[in-house]
């Protein structure tokens, strides 16, 4: 398995991407998220979506891409769930 890290770029020009963003909860960066839900800046999560994380993540399951590659990653830190 090979773990692919994709180009920040500018996010704000893929939100308009399809996609199940919104029944899942994504890993991304810890202070990522937070900057986005104070700032609403849209941010990337580790399976590539876009979006600005603004509910609950623990009342979604966890995707599965996101997953995947988290448990792919060498150990060190957490990344948090979101939205």
């Amino acid at each position: 398995m090979s773990t692919k890290i994709l180009p920040e770029g500018d996010v704000r020009q893929e939100l308009s991407q399809d996609g199940d963003h919104e029944r899942f909860s994504h890993y991304a960066d810890r202070d990522k998220i937070t900057e986005s839900m104070v700032t609403g800046t849209p941010i990337r999560a580790l399976c590539g979506k876009i979006w600005v994380p603004s509910r609950d993540p623990k009342k979604y399951p966890v995707c599965p891409e996101c997953k995947e590659i988290y448990e792919g990653l060498p150990k060190g830190g957490e990344p948090d769930k979101s939205e």
